[in-house]
């Protein structure tokens, strides 16, 4: 409602303006008599096409904006700096000086704005002997692995909006998943695509924040893709997301957070406690005598003992311990007997057994 009353406002201003235009020596000409309605009309087409241009441009980016206001501030106070030093050279009211004060106004004004855009992420404030740089409050972005792609169970983890962090894709991740994507090796080829994949179905997510990040920092210069990776979530006060082991040591390492998928992942699967009772399938025998092992839905193992002689059964088990691992969760149990689904399915052929008998 507030943006309408803004337009509003705005176009009757427009308005105001165009009728002073229209009544001024510039919009009367006395070989032109419909100069005042040329004039008007001028006036507010032009306050048209801006509000349409407002409302065509819905996201608005602010470090953008400020980033183009900023520079054509220092691009035309450096102008007038320049301009006055040249004044002794060049005579004011000279047509060179004219010409100079606008190439220079120009020149200027677009460097700065193209400086501040490609460095509007990383920016600094320096004064001798004082530094002023950006200070990250509150959620902080998040930069992707190769690996984490490639896996991809990422996509469905913020599809489900728990997370709303700025998401970085870093280009020379891009690069390495297009190498991996154009290699000779099948599977590898596969992985690289299904990489890309992700980040296609990322990117069409209107709900997700996720940037390409092209700037090459100074440290990057021959480092591997890992370490890369950990200066760029350091430079950024972000968190490195990856299911690559030895990343998540050297990250740690130098200060930077990580967030590990499978450690999410086991954080997130059932917990259960010593004395409670499983429904599981065993499908094979285990290692010790008499145990048999099986799986929960989302992989957990589970070793039963006195399960070897229920192999492709539905058991009921009493867990006994769990045992976590780097590699994952582990449930023991002792056998307590069929669970009773398997044997109403069991009563019920061999009722229609005999029903066909």
């Amino acid at each position: 409602m507030a943006l309408v009353i803004l337009r509003c406002v705005f176009l009757m201003v427009a308005a105001a303006l165009a009728a002073q235009l229209a009544r001024s020596p510039f919009g009367e000409d006395p070989n032109w008599p419909a100069a005042p309605w040329v004039a008007f009309g001028a006036v507010m087409g032009l306050a048209l096409g801006v509000v349409t241009l407002d409302i065509l441009l819905r996201h608005k980016r602010l470090d953008t904006l400020s980033a183009v206001y900023f520079g054509l501030i220092v691009g035309l106070f450096l102008t007038y700096v320049l301009r006055l030093a040249l004044s002794t050279v060049l005579p004011e009211q000279s047509m060179a000086a004219r010409f100079v004060e606008l190439a220079l106004g120009m020149v200027l004004c677009y460097t700065c704005i193209s400086m501040l855009l490609q460095t509007k992420d990383d920016f600094r404030f320096i004064i001798p002997y004082v530094e002023f740089a950006k200070d990250v409050k509150g959620i902080r972005p998040y930069v992707f692995d190769t690996s984490v792609v490639i896996d991809g169970r990422i996509a469905d983890v913020i599809e489900t909006q728990i997370l709303d962090n700025q998401l970085i894709m870093p280009r020379f991740v891009i690069a390495e998943l297009q190498a991996i994507a154009d290699s000779s090796d099948r599977l590898r080829r596969s992985r690289g695509r299904r990489g890309l994949d992700i980040l296609n179905r990322l990117r069409a997510n209107p709900a997700v924040d996720l940037q390409i990040y092209d700037h090459e920092l100074p440290e990057f210069a021959g480092q591997p893709v890992d370490i890369k990776l950990v200066l760029l979530a350091k430079h950024l006060s972000g968190k490195v997301v990856t299911n690559d082991y030895n990343l998540n040591k050297v990250a740690r390492l130098h200060g930077v957070g990580v967030i590990n998928l499978n450690e999410l992942a086991n954080a997130l699967k059932p917990t259960f406690l010593p004395g409670e009772h499983v429904e599981v399938r065993i499908v094979k025998t285990g290692e010790e005598p008499g145990q048999g092992v099986g799986y929960l839905d989302d992989g957990t193992m589970i070793v039963v003992e006195g399960g070897r002689d229920h192999v492709n059964k539905q058991v009921r088990i009493v867990v006994t311990s769990v045992l976590q691992t780097s590699a994952g969760r582990m449930i023991f149990g002792r056998y307590e007997g069929t669970s009773r689904s398997a044997d109403e399915a069991v009563a019920g052929r061999k009722s229609a057994g005999t029903a066909s008998s």
